[in-house]
């Protein structure tokens, strides 16, 4: 079964004026979806055909670099959109309580993900994730994912690639970090620490 394009889980308006729907029309519907077409035409007929998108990653990260960035990309453009919402979303209390232990405070941590996103070089993604037990902020350059590795839980990510910013604010990305950073979905994160396992990209 191939991969399907996911719907965005909100209007293309709600992120605005951090992400413009000029820029979710593009972003999505051209960007992610081209990513998606190139994964599945790339395992149509073979031995990964119907596996999970997680698989494919794992299984390709070290044999196939076509088919890993595509399949990576695929992952986190799916996890991107839900790390996002319109209205910024709290935190449980479990995660709110790991936050204030590593980073202090919520804004603590939104400023070192804003500074480590703007001093990331070239494209890629910047992450709190669960890692040996406590969060973390971690980078991934260009095509790159969290998705397969082992001992680390995403729990959300910001885009990095000038893609995702360059027509609302050209290329000044600390602006775009300092935008996007009230629009973080904080319910999707809490959920993904209580899973305690890696977000599975819907079939």
């Amino acid at each position: 079964m191939a991969f399907e394009l996911i719907d965005l889980p909100y209007e293309d308006t709600a992120l605005e004026p951090a992400v413009s729907a000029k820029t979710l029309s593009y972003h999505h519907g051209k960007h992610h979806k081209a990513y998606i077409d190139k994964t599945n035409k790339a395992v149509d007929g073979g031995d990964l055909d119907g596996k999970p998108l997680e698989d494919v990653i794992a299984s390709a990260r070290n044999s196939d670099q076509g088919l890993f960035n595509n399949a990576a990309q695929s992952w986190n453009h799916g996890f991107y959109w839900h790390s996002m919402a319109g209205k910024e979303t709290n935190a449980s209390g479990e995660l709110k309580s790991m936050i204030e232990d590593a980073f202090g405070s919520l804004d603590s941590l939104k400023e070192k993900l804003a500074e480590r996103g703007a001093g990331h070089f070239a494209s890629g993604w910047v992450w709190l994730a669960v890692k040996d037990g406590k969060l973390s902020i971690e980078e991934t350059h260009d095509g790159d994912t969290l998705a397969d590795q082992d001992g680390t839980v995403p729990l959300l990510v910001i885009d990095l690639w000038e893609h995702a910013y360059y027509l609302d604010h050209q290329n000044a990305r600390p602006e775009y970090l300092d935008a996007v950073k009230g629009k973080l979905n904080w319910s999707f994160a809490s959920e993904n620490l209580a899973r305690g396992t890696t977000w599975t990209y819907p079939n």
